[in-house]
This record gives structure tokens, C-alpha cells and sequence, in this order.
């Protein structure tokens, strides 16, 4: 198959997702769902956000969920419950996206970066210990693309100096380390219910678990403004509350997450089977320990292997950003998470972060591609968006 500059005009657009399909799928439900929140007309802190909260749970393996109005917002509540304040410092991968850094700043505390591993892109456990300062309260250990940290060792060594690990399981809802579910194995699990997300609203949305009942307690006065009673608040709060429309859609979508899951996981099987021989393509490594739910399907472009000198940071181009154009060119849409690690972000300039100092995140920066996957994907478009991986790759 040769590789035009121009799609020709017949030729189908594979989207990164396609929402609008998995719309088309539950729309009865959905609607029936909505209009029961419509005939009630409560919105907010209601029944469906009750429901939604144990049924979460449920699925995290955990005794309790709050339901909170972002993602970012359950990171910045989780943090802010275990005790982090200005001044203080908590551990997060370099990494991830963006905003498992700006949690933690915008408590006033200062994030600390450490590298991750190769294979899984999850936090390194080897570069946490020496990070650990007497200001240190939290660790945040991200689950990235679908996929669990390391979370065993990392655990380990949060006991042993008494700090709370809290895990942005924004990305990897369902998905499994050593039997034992994501967000349940630090003191509190974060999670994202942002539209594009495994289990996505029709917004933001997002959600705290925790096996804590005293945590959960506070949670929720924390997500509501403060308040133990009506009027009275004890403390300073956010105004982060998941409406009642939304934990109505998430429970319905809810209900087929089983069903979604094991199609991303059969499409990523086929992902696996076409390109795992092509010099410099490396697939998602899925240790034995671990179940993937592939929120993304993610490539390495591995730039030795390729035959290309590995470059410094973003300014020449990169693997990635070939293989992405002529993907492009053909149709097919695909991302880079994420091109600049946060050590190096513009955000974070006055913490002198260089690079060349956290290395595997720099070159994971320039070698990542994720490639459309989602459950409404047909085998045809999994082997389409293969083939031309295989021929970008050679050009």
C-alpha cells in the first residue's frame, strides 16, 4: 500500500473515538435516564449521584465514592484531605498529563518530579525514595493509558515513611494489579469521568473511592462548600459536586463496561498480533500481574531502532510526528500524550527543571503515538490502521 500526500475521496476517517456511535448504541437508555432526572427535577446531590456513588465503588473495590465535579477536582480534594498545603511537597510522575501536576499547585504545594518506567509509562518506584524530604506528604501514582502502576513497591515504600499514596486513576478504570482494582490500593483513588474516558459523561464528572470512612466523611463536606449543616461550614470547601444528569448517563454506561472493555481489549489483541514484528514498533507490555483496559492504545517508536539519532526534546522531529502525518494523510487520526513531560512545562519553569534529567519521560515525550481504539471499531479498521502504521513506519 503506497502512501498518498492527499486522502483520496472515498477513503473512510478513523477518529481516535467515536462517541457519537456509542451514542447510538444506549440512546433509549440515555434518554429514559435523563427524563427521569428531568421529571424529579433534582439536580444536584440527588438520588442518581447516590446510586452512581455505591455503584462505583462497588466496581473499585472500595467502600465508598464521592462524587465530585472533575477529575482535576478529585486529585485536588484527595490531596488537600490527606493533608497537603502550601509549602508542602508531593511525588508525581513526569509523566502524565498535566493536570496530576497543577492538583497538586494549586493547593500551594510544590509537585516533585520523578521519572518512569520504559515498558509501562507508570511512575518508577527505584526514583521515588530518594525524593521523599521532610516535607513530603503524598505520592501520586497515575495509571496511565489503561494500564496499573507499579503499585506494590510504591506502596512499600509510602509505608515505610509514612506517607498516603493517592492514585489518578483518571485513565484506567477497571483495570487490575495483582487482582485488586485501580483506586483501591492507595488511601484514595481519583477518578475521570471526562466524555472521552472508558466510562465518559456527557461533561465533566468525577469521583473520589476510598475505603476510609472518615476521609469519605470529610470528602463530602469538602466537595460541598464546607458545610456540616445547612448554611454552616467548618471549613473552607470547593463548590465540586457531580450533578444529577451526569451520574445518570454514567450509570447507564455503567451497566455495558464490561461489554466495552473486553471489545477494546479483543481490538487491542488484533493491534498486537499485526504490529508486533516491525522493527522500532513497540505495542503496549502488559505485565503478568496486570490487566489492561486500554483507554488508549499506545505505540513506542522506538528511535534507536528506527535508525534515527535519538534528538533533545521536541525541536527536531520526532518519530512520532512522521508516522502521525502519514497517518494523517490517510485519514486516520492518532495523538501524541504527551509531548512535553511537566518537568519541562512553561508552568513549571521556575522549579529549574532541564532537560536531559529525566530521561525515560523525555524520550517516552518524543516515541509515544496513540492510535484509534474503541469498542464500536471494526476488525476492517483495526487492520487499516495497521497496515498503514507498517507502511508509515518504512517510509
Amino acid at each position: 500500500m503506497t502512501i498518498s500526500s492527499r486522502p483520496s475521496v472515498d477513503l473512510e476517517t478513523i477518529p481516535m473515538l467515536d462517541l457519537r456511535a456509542q451514542f447510538e448504541s444506549i440512546a433509549p437508555e440515555i434518554r429514559a435516564a435523563i427524563d427521569g432526572v428531568l421529571a424529579r427535577q433534582q439536580f444536584v446531590l440527588g438520588p442518581e449521584n447516590v446510586a452512581l456513588e455505591k455503584e462505583i465503588a462497588s466496581a473499585c473495590g472500595t467502600r465508598f465514592g464521592i462524587g465530585v465535579a472533575s477529575g482535576t477536582e478529585a486529585l485536588e480534594l484527595a490531596l488537600h484531605a490527606c493533608g497537603v498545603k502550601p509549602g508542602d511537597e508531593v511525588i508525581v510522575p513526569a509523566f502524565t498529563f498535566i493536570a496530576t501536576g497543577s492538583a497538586v499547585s494549586a493547593l500551594g504545594a510544590k509537585p516533585v518530579f520523578a521519572d518512569i518506567e520504559p515498558a509501562t509509562f507508570s511512575l518508577d518506584p527505584d526514583q521515588i525514595e530518594s525524593r521523599i524530604t521532610p516535607r513530603t506528604r503524598a505520592i501520586v501514582a497515575a495509571h496511565l493509558f489503561g494500564l496499573a502502576a507499579n503499585m506494590d513497591p510504591i506502596l512499600e515504600i509510602a509505608a515505610k515513611h509514612g506517607i498516603p499514596v493517592v492514585e489518578d486513576n483518571a485513565q484506567s478504570f477497571g483495570a487490575t494489579y495483582n487482582g485488586r482494582k485501580t483506586g483501591s490500593m492507595g488511601r484514595l483513588g481519583c477518578l475521570s469521568f471526562y466524555p472521552s474516558k472508558n466510562l465518559g459523561a456527557y461533561g465533566d464528572a468525577g469521583m473520589i473511592v476510598t475505603n476510609d470512612e472518615a476521609l469519605a466523611a470529610r470528602l463530602r463536606t469538602l466537595r460541598n462548600h464546607g458545610q456540616t449543616g445547612q448554611y454552616v461550614s467548618t471549613e473552607r470547601g470547593w463548590n465540586s459536586r457531580l450533578d444529577e444528569l451526569q451520574a445518570a448517563v454514567l450509570r447507564v454506561k455503567l451497566r455495558h463496561m464490561g461489554e466495552w472493555t473486553a471489545k477494546r481489549q479483543a481490538h487491542a489483541r488484533l493491534y498486537d498480533s499485526l504490529l508486533e514484528d516491525i522493527p522500532g514498533v513497540v505495542t503496549p507490555r502488559v505485565p503478568p500481574e496486570r490487566e489492561h483496559v486500554y483507554y488508549l492504545y499506545t505505540l513506542r517508536l522506538d528511535e534507536r531502532a528506527l535508525g534515527r539519532a535519538p534528538a533533545k526534546g521536541r525541536e527536531s522531529e520526532a518519530p512520532s510526528d512522521r508516522v502521525q502525518k502519514r497517518l494523517r494523510e490517510r485519514g486516520i487520526a492518532s495523538m501524541v500524550y504527551y509531548p512535553v513531560p511537566l518537568h519541562l512545562q512553561p508552568q513549571y519553569a521556575l522549579l529549574g527543571g532541564k532537560p536531559d534529567t529525566l530521561r525515560v519521560s523525555e524520550r517516552a515525550s518524543r516515541e509515544v503515538l496513540s492510535i484509534p481504539l474503541y469498542p464500536e471499531m471494526t476488525a476492517e479498521q483495526v487492520e487499516r490502521v495497521a497496515g498503514t502504521v507498517r507502511n508509515a513506519v518504512k517510509v
